[in-house]
């Protein structure tokens, strides 16, 4: 399992990309692999808040519904609409075409706070 050393994970198994103040998140292969065939998304609009910590979607597979986790807080920028009509791009490409949201995040030091892919991976060695 890939674990790309250019993001940033959360224990929430949520990934982040940062290209500046913009902050594309997405949920980690692990997570869509343990989750099974991911069937249905629902995210927020652009323009809504998120909140570092809390939901702000969801995720159904044909095992599970789980809430999506913001890694960091700002306002969605831009909402990935692909994945809502081919939700099973996330267990196809999850670090590439399957992400989720971008996020203008209000404080980019947040991500300083999530962990590295070497402790994320150790992590779920666990």
């Amino acid at each position: 399992m890939e674990f790309p050393d250019d993001l940033k994970y959360t224990d929430k198994h949520m990934w982040a990309r940062v290209d500046g103040s913009e902050i594309t998140v997405g949920l980690t292969a692990y997570a869509a692999d343990e989750m099974g065939e991911i069937v249905y998304v629902q995210l927020p609009e652009e323009g809504e808040a998120a909140v570092a910590g809390e939901p702000f979607g969801s995720i159904e597979s044909t095992k599970a519904i789980e809430d999506l986790v913001a890694p960091v807080g700002g306002k969605v920028k831009k909402v990935n609409t692909q994945i809502v009509d081919a939700p099973e791009t996330i267990n196809e490409d999850p670090y590439g075409n399957g992400w989720l949201v971008v996020v203008d995040a209000e404080d980019v030091k947040q991500v300083d706070e999530l962990l590295s892919a070497a402790d994320y991976e150790a992590q779920m060695a666990k």
